[in-house]
């Protein structure tokens, strides 16, 4: 689908159920556009200069599964994310700037200009026409591909100006329509190319750090600073149920960190400041179990279901998850027994868990990313350990897997400023 062209509905029906209420936006659903009003840089560790006048930090370490590397942010890296099905990777960093570039050659291919902050968020619309960055500064941008010849030449689209700093950024999985959680606690959604505020949502205590659509795009769900879980339909601004810190079955207190929902968007796995894990139903609004393996305190900072379903009669699609914690564990889930089936780990953060596409017939794949300057790539049946991605010189602070005909790579931005590509067809 072009960028430039309105759909004739936000969400796409499914292809085996043209019914109506499979749609998920249609613009005349919206009873009112809401109308917008048009960090110091980080210490630098010391580095030593050699004979040749050259710097000892200035080296990246490459690994022998590196395919590559990109060096053009001059700050720490905060995010990073793997074109849906070109190879092509986007980042945003605290230098105030956002890229693409090319995955096989390490070469820029646009700069993503604009923010007067740090840009937190970046992530590709569902088709990969668009790419949209979030700032600390409340920004959020949004570029487009121009024509259809190559993915060489992008153009600004639009900026979008609703909520105060962007703690997190998710696009449709099947239409052009765009999520944002905030620091002042509001939620926005937008329709693009049009730009149009499509909904503002208001019901949280604190910050939202965590949300997204379900799987199937037909609900959102967000969680806050303040504990308290909102599971929205995107036609009202009113929550569908609202499950807060007081439940004391749910119990998060303290904060939510992190949320995944399964394939089938009947589940949610949320993760709080102080370690623990609850298991909801996303039709009931009920907690129906908690998940006890990661240390008291730790906080939980990565979520991702795991597609068994292409090689094992095991568990499947809907009932494997992975946690990981600042305590440096994965925890491998089953949901239908509510056990844990095995621990992996790092010596010390986990920042991020990614499973591998399941269209690569290696879904049963993670790949962690660590503050101990690594990422591991893991066969989540046995716990084996399949390869380990080296060259950082700081603490990996965010990381995607992508595929392109018959490679499949890991992408990783680090805190040392660097972007690294590894192998992760193993």
């Amino acid at each position: 689908m072009a960028a430039t062209q309105p759909p004739r509905t936000q969400l796409e029906e499914d292809d085996d159920e043209q019914v109506e209420d499979e749609q998920f936006i249609d613009p005349n659903d919206v009873a009112e556009e809401v109308p917008l009003e048009g960090d110091a840089p980080m210490e630098e560790d010391d580095e030593e200069e050699r004979a040749d006048g050259t710097k000892e930090e200035d080296d990246v370490q490459i690994d022998e599964n590196t395919i590559q590397h990109f060096e053009a942010h001059s700050g720490s890296v905060f995010c990073i994310a793997a074109h849906p099905t070109q190879p092509l990777a986007a980042t945003g960093g605290e230098d105030d700037l956002g890229y693409i570039w090319d995955v096989m050659h390490g070469e820029e291919v646009v700069k993503l200009t604009g923010h007067t902050d740090s840009i937190s968020s970046i992530e590709w619309s569902f088709d990969g026409e668009m790419v949209a960055t979030g700032g600390m500064d409340g920004r959020v941008r949004i570029w487009k591909r121009v024509g259809k010849q190559d993915w060489k030449t992008w153009t600004f689209l639009t900026e979008l100006q609703g909520p105060d700093e962007i703690t997190w950024l998710k696009w449709h999985p099947k239409g052009n329509v765009l999520l944002a959680g905030s620091n002042d606690g509001t939620v926005w959604l937008w329709q693009l190319p049009s730009g149009n505020t499509m909904q503002v949502f208001a019901g949280h205590e604190g910050p939202v750090q965590a949300g997204g659509f379900t799987a199937d795009g037909k609900r959102i769900i967000t969680g806050d600073a303040a504990g308290t879980l909102i599971y929205w339909d995107p036609r009202s601004p009113s929550p569908v149920w609202k499950i807060t810190s007081a439940d004391a079955r749910f119990g998060m207190g303290d904060g939510i960190t992190a949320i995944s929902t399964n394939t089938a968007s009947t589940m949610a796995v949320v993760g709080g400041t102080e370690g623990e894990l609850r298991v909801v139903n996303l039709a009931k609004g009920e907690v129906t179990g908690a998940l006890e393996g990661h240390k008291e305190g730790e906080s939980v900072e990565a979520i991702e279901f795991v597609d068994w379903s292409a090689t094992s009669a095991v568990g499947g699609a809907a009932s494997i998850v992975a946690t990981g914690a600042t305590d440096g564990k994965i925890c491998i889930w089953d949901l239908t027994t509510m056990k844990l089936r095995t621990t992996l780990s790092h010596t010390d953060s986990i920042t991020s868990i990614h499973a591998s596409p399941a269209s690569t017939g290696l879904g049963h794949h993670i790949t962690s990313s660590s503050s101990d300057k690594t990422l591991k790539t893991w066969d989540t049946r046995s716990g084996q350990l399949l390869a380990e991605h080296r060259g950082h010189r700081g603490p990996v602070l965010a990381a995607a897997v992508g595929a392109f005909q018959e490679y499949v790579y890991v992408l990783s931005a680090g805190d040392d400023g660097v972007c690294l590509v590894f192998d992760a067809k193993l």
